[in-house]
């Protein structure tokens, strides 16, 4: 395979400012509105730990991340480890007290908000020479920026013109955002200390969105894993969320989508509130890392077309509904129209692929998740696990039922955590001791909501399996499904504790990681430098292994995917899943006809041969067309195999 590297990046777009005052209070609020982005990707939230602090080694740089706020234990462990290390005063919160949620995650996010300050403060004074923040900030930015290019013209330069140029670029440096991500499925009902439950506002979702909204952060909340209607509502009890006076929004919100349905359906859902969303970020549902939303064969391509064709009405009913809204509420409106931003992120691996979908789909950013796992400058990765993901063969990234939300999960077969699990297979104490209960949601043997992955529950679905098991094949079978149900909460959260050298509570040390299958490309641990390279198209990162097209390996992986739900369902086979099976086939069919559509577009950025995507895409229309798809006869379930 020829890599090629690309020269500029000259496509995306940039927006200067001119103030020369250091990062005051109310300049980093004004900075972090980020109504435009100097650079043209952002790192998303990756499990609990792996970004919880990113933003303090990325942020003065102007690159944007986020952080999930699941965790409220590990959140606190945090507060303290990064204000002691920045000589920040300290005062724990107690689990016993009223509402400890919420003000952890705000004393956490406004910790956050002063280091970077002073960040940011720091990098400002620095002198432009080889080695500082303030050199660094600069040579991190695409080629194509106009802000870089001043730069160059600065370098350039000697006497005054050099330093009213280094004024103006001192001026011009800003922080990238600190986001913070909320799952909206992880929102258990939470219980005082007699046992009796609290009121909705203090579920998990709505007390970290709370720490947030009281926060001094000017930053989005990214609510990810689809529609609450709950939670949604609550969002009405923050002005931030509100334009203010001057139509302004303090705080925004993006929308994590799988599509455009999605997108249209919880966009009007919060416009009917007066809620705007700043930006529809749209994922791959299976070439991604964390939990995977699988769309019904969708592919990511026609669900971007659908956004770039459509973006002009999405954004004119939503602005329609909101400033209605906004006048039934007698609040303030925009006074300009607000900004909407749509970006993509899921499997993209190349500077090729990253400008094309810049370009050909006219989007405002990119995320690059995975390929970070490498850069411990910016993310939480222990050094067992870091060793093993570059070392790691494609076969160690596999979509597992581990998740104990029941939604299928990016798993890494040589890590600690499934090391553990097997362990204590062996053993006979399948499970996990359930300490934090994030992900408490079951109620089949017991009124208070337990974890599938924990010990209780697993040793309870046992006794029943063995019961219901009409023989030893069927218990075995049933078992297996039982015990793969692991903890995430702790496994998740861990490497941030190790990196850190914080002692594990419990004593759990075993790691959860969920890359992306796309990590399978990446094999060396490399600087923040190297990697923001990498996507601008200045070097290339990619290891020896072929790699196609990221909608080629987007493709394979949903054609893998049905081929194992049709086998898994070959004998229970019903009319409605017949249709799914056949509505997913035909949608991954539509799929690779877009694709021939569009490859003459594709082929300037194509750091493969175009052919090998025609030879990829007909081989994957061929596997599609042999599946046997079975449909119903009658209700004695006799069927037919249809070619």
């Amino acid at each position: 395979m020829t890599n090629v590297i690309l020269p500029g990046y000259g496509t995306a777009k940039f927006v200067r400012t001119h103030r020369i005052e250091c990062m005051t209070e109310s300049t980093i609020e004004k900075t972090q509105m980020n109504t435009a982005n100097q650079h043209t990707f952002h790192i998303p939230v990756m499990g609990l730990g792996f970004t919880i602090d990113t933003p303090l080694k990325v942020a003065r740089f102007g690159i944007s991340s986020a952080l999930s706020l699941a965790d409220d234990h590990l959140v606190e462990q945090m507060r303290e480890c990064h204000a002691r290390a920045f000589d920040r005063p300290f005062s724990p919160i107690s689990p016993k007290s009223e509402d400890y949620r919420a003000k952890r995650i705000t004393a956490y996010l406004n910790l956050l908000y002063d280091i970077v300050d002073q960040q940011v403060c720091q990098l400002r004074s620095n002198r432009f020479e080889a080695g500082s923040d303030l050199t660094r900030y600069f040579e991190l930015l695409p080629e194509g920026s106009p802000l870089r290019s001043e730069y160059l013209t600065m370098c350039a330069s000697s006497g005054e013109a050099r330093d009213r140029l280094a004024m103006g670029l001192r001026a011009a440096v800003r922080a990238g955002a600190i986001d913070v991500n909320i799952m909206t499925k992880v929102d258990k009902t939470n219980y005082a200390p007699d046992g009796t439950p609290l009121p909705p506002a203090y579920s998990d979702a709505s007390a970290a969105l709370r720490g947030f909204a009281r926060s001094r952060l000017r930053s989005a909340v990214i609510l990810s894993a689809g529609l609450n209607p709950r939670l949604y509502s609550y969002f009405e009890n923050f002005d931030d969320f509100f334009p203010d006076e001057d139509g302004r929004l303090a705080k925004r919100i993006i929308l994590k989508v799988s599509d455009y349905r999605s997108a249209l359906i919880q966009g009007k859902l919060l416009a009917k509130k007066g809620l705007w969303v700043s930006e529809f970020r749209i994922e791959s549902g299976l070439n991604c890392g964390g939990h995977a939303f699988v769309s019904d064969g969708v592919l990511l391509g026609p669900i971007m077309e659908a956004f770039k064709t459509q973006r002009d009405a999405l954004y004119g009913e939503l602005k329609r509904l909101c400033e209605a809204a906004l006048a039934g509420k007698s609040r303030p409106g925009f006074k300009t129209d607000p900004q909407q931003r749509i970006t993509v992120q899921g499997g993209i691996g190349t500077a090729g692929e990253d400008r094309f979908l810049l370009d050909y789909y006219q989007l405002d950013g990119t995320g690059w998740g995975s390929p970070f796992l490498l850069v411990p400058e910016a993310t939480n990765v222990d050094e067992d696990t870091l060793q093993q993901l570059a070392n790691a063969q494609p076969s160690d990234f596999y979509l597992s039922n581990a998740s104990p939300l029941g939604v299928p999960f990016h798993n890494f077969r040589p890590s600690s955590s499934e090391e553990q699990r097997k362990f204590r297979i062996a053993k006979n104490r399948p499970g996990s001791p359930c300490h934090k209960k994030f992900l408490s949601f079951n109620t089949e043997f017991t009124d208070r909501p337990i974890c599938t992955a924990s010990r209780q529950y697993q040793n309870l679905k046992l006794n029943e399996a063995r019961i219901n098991s009409t023989d030893e094949q069927a218990y075995q079978e049933a078992a297996a499904a039982i015990v793969e149900k692991d903890c995430l909460c702790e496994g998740l959260a861990a490497p941030a504790v190790l990196v850190n050298d914080m002692p594990p509570k419990h004593n759990l040390r075993a790691v959860t990681i969920c890359p992306g299958p796309n990590l399978a490309y990446f094999s060396k641990i490399v600087s923040l430098k190297e990697m923001v390279g990498h996507i601008y198209g200045k070097i290339n990162l990619l290891n020896n292994r072929f790699r196609s097209n990221l909608f080629v390996n987007e493709l394979r992986l949903y054609i893998t995917y049905l081929k194992k739900e049709i086998e898994k369902h070959q004998h229970d086979f019903t009319e409605k899943r017949d249709a799914y099976f056949r509505t997913f086939r035909d949608n991954l069919l539509l799929g690779i006809e877009y694709y021939r559509s569009i490859m003459p577009s594709m082929q300037p950025y194509a750091e493969t041969n175009i052919d090998d995507m025609k030879a990829a895409i007909a081989d994957a229309e061929r596997i599609l067309l042999q599946l046997p798809v079975f449909y119903v006869k009658s209700q004695s379930c006799s069927r037919k195999p249809v070619r």
